[in-house]
């Protein structure tokens, strides 16, 4: 009997160990599941925080780039308006050369017109002169033909 005891020991002992072991290994199977799942869930979450440093690298060259074009744009726009101010001083400096020319034209025109006064007061004093000139002669032609009769 005690071989039979033994023997049963032995199987229950064997039974126990291989239930105990199988039960272990299962834990560890299920551990190492759950290491790889956290270890995946570390990979993924390293990977987001890396394109999360990649888009803000994006996002920083891109407001980089938005500053330099802003800063064009305005030199740009500074650019245009001294032009237009150029371009509006050359305009009132060429209004004003008009003007100073229109000004001059206007003092010819009235040495002009004070000639042509002159002249229209030569031309009254003429037809008066040669009026009374042709009025004596007339006189003197008739009192001349008074007289012969």
């Amino acid at each position: 009997m005690p071989e039979v005891i033994e023997k049963i020991s032995r199987e229950e002992l064997e039974t126990l160990v291989k239930e105990i072991i199988e039960g272990l290994v299962r834990q560890n199977e299920q551990r190492a599941r759950e290491l790889s799942i956290i270890e995946r869930i570390i990979r993924v979450e390293e990977e987001l925080k890396a394109l999360r440093e990649i888009e803000n690298a994006r996002f920083d060259a891109m407001q980089e780039r938005f500053e330099v074009i802003q800063q064009q744009m305005k030199a740009y726009h500074e650019a245009v308006d001294k032009r237009f101010e150029a371009i509006q001083q050359q305009m009132k400096a060429y209004h004003e050369a008009v003007d100073k020319r229109f000004e001059a034209v206007e003092k010819r025109f009235e040495a002009v017109d004070k000639r042509f006064e002159a002249l229209e007061r030569r031309v009254q004093f003429l037809q008066w002169f040669m009026g009374v000139g042709f009025t004596f002669i007339s006189i003197l032609i008739a009192i001349f033909g008074l007289i012969r009769h």
